[in-house]
């Protein structure tokens, strides 16, 4: 796993225990419960006046409140379960970005808001955390495709990897490790929800993380996100700039299928070398140099692939590739995706044009993507 749903793994982890609507809703949804509705409001600060605050609300909703000096303001750490380690903060020490629950004061004048008491996350703690899930989930993450799962052992077997470089990993969870799972039609890892160990099917994507033994071949999961997705390889029919859509006709079902592409879609193109090299390895050809004289095995390569016989030298080598739009696709050429699962019509996770000699090898080209859709880091979650 290296990029999309990993990238929002990694950045809106969604993107992973990374949650950055809130990261800390539990002591907020304490007060929230002791507090009629129009009473607080939970959001993100967006502007500060000499005394007030104007707060953006999740659902969208704005809110200018005034603060007195009479106000209470604590700020808490993300991931707190309670207000017992809340410290008291200034005014000024608040900052755009910052979450807050307000809770208002009854006795204002009529038609005022005005503050009785704050609560705060600060963004800069919520990045400090992001930063940390992210290099934990790089150091102590393992992800690839189910291939079984033992719901009555806790036991889940995935595959990782292409190549010689595949390998089967063994993912043991007990009744205290987080599951959850992507919610339909979605890739961001902060809308996934909890659900047990027989939500999680053959040839899903998941990422676990926890202790791994030495050679990374079992981990004792502390948390995983599981996932359904699509992998759809075909030829461009159409492409509609105005709704932001294409329209692939699929290899393996025949059928057309409708792909929205979403800012957060992770699209890259090969080069002609690069493909004709990624071919050669995935046939089982790595060993020399490919038809179209690209450089043998472990010779020095663009975009910083090394070489080898492993499949994580090409998913850092993909990601590394240039990013490309929506504008740059053409009619008739051939893509490769992963999406989410859909019959007709599915939302891009990641894209990869200049495709056609991976074609030749579908099977093992599907696992290379699907690995790298899911990287090697932190989920994102951004995703997602």
């Amino acid at each position: 796993m290296n990029c999309s749903i990993q990238t929002r793994f990694l950045n809106s982890i969604a993107r992973i225990a990374l949650i950055p609507a809130l990261l800390a809703l539990t002591p907020f949804a304490h007060l929230l419960a002791q507090a009629p509705a129009a009473s607080r409001f939970v959001g993100a600060i967006t502007a500060i006046g000499a005394d007030s605050l104007t707060v953006k609300t999740d659902a969208g909703e704005v809110h200018q409140v005034q603060v007195p000096s009479t106000a209470v303001l604590k700020r808490i750490e993300p991931g707190q379960k309670d207000l017992s380690t809340a410290v008291v903060m200034q005014f000024t020490d608040l900052a755009t970005g910052d979450r807050v629950l307000v809770k208002l004061d009854p006795d204002a004048p009529a038609g005022v808001s005005q503050a009785l008491q704050i609560i705060a996350v600060k963004a800069a703690d919520v990045a400090a955390r992001q930063q940390k899930e992210r290099e934990d989930w790089q150091k102590r993450g393992v992800g690839g495709l189910v291939k079984s799962v033992d719901p009555a052992a806790g036991v889940i077997v995935i595959t990782s990897g292409v190549g010689a470089a595949a390998k089967t990993i063994t993912v043991q969870t007990t009744k205290a490790t987080i599951l959850r799972r992507y919610a339909p039609a979605s890739v961001r890892f902060d809308q996934a929800q909890p659900a047990p160990i027989e939500a999680i099917h053959e040839g899903d994507q998941l990422r676990a993380r926890g202790n791994k033994n030495t050679d990374g071949t079992q981990i004792a999961a502390e948390e995983v996100v599981s996932g359904t997705f699509r992998n759809v390889s075909g030829m461009i029919t159409s492409i509609d700039s105005a709704s932001s859509t294409l329209v692939v006709k699929d290899l393996a079902t025949k059928k057309s299928v409708t792909v929205r592409i979403t800012a957060n879609a992770q699209m890259k193109r090969l080069s002609d070398t690069m493909a004709a090299m990624l071919a050669a390895r995935l046939k089982g050809g790595a060993s020399g140099p490919p038809a179209s004289g690209a450089p043998p095995s472990g010779a020095s390569r663009p975009g910083g692939w090394s070489g080898g016989q492993g499949g994580g030298d090409s998913q850092q080598m993909l990601s590394r590739l240039p990013a490309i739009q929506l504008a740059d696709l053409k009619k008739g050429e051939a893509v490769m995706l992963v999406s989410t699962d859909g019959a007709n019509e599915v939302t891009a996770i990641t894209l990869l044009a200049g495709v056609e000699p991976l074609l030749e090898a579908p099977a093992a080209s599907q696992n290379l993507l699907n690995n790298w859709s899911m990287g090697s880091g932190a989920p994102d979650g951004g995703a997602q």
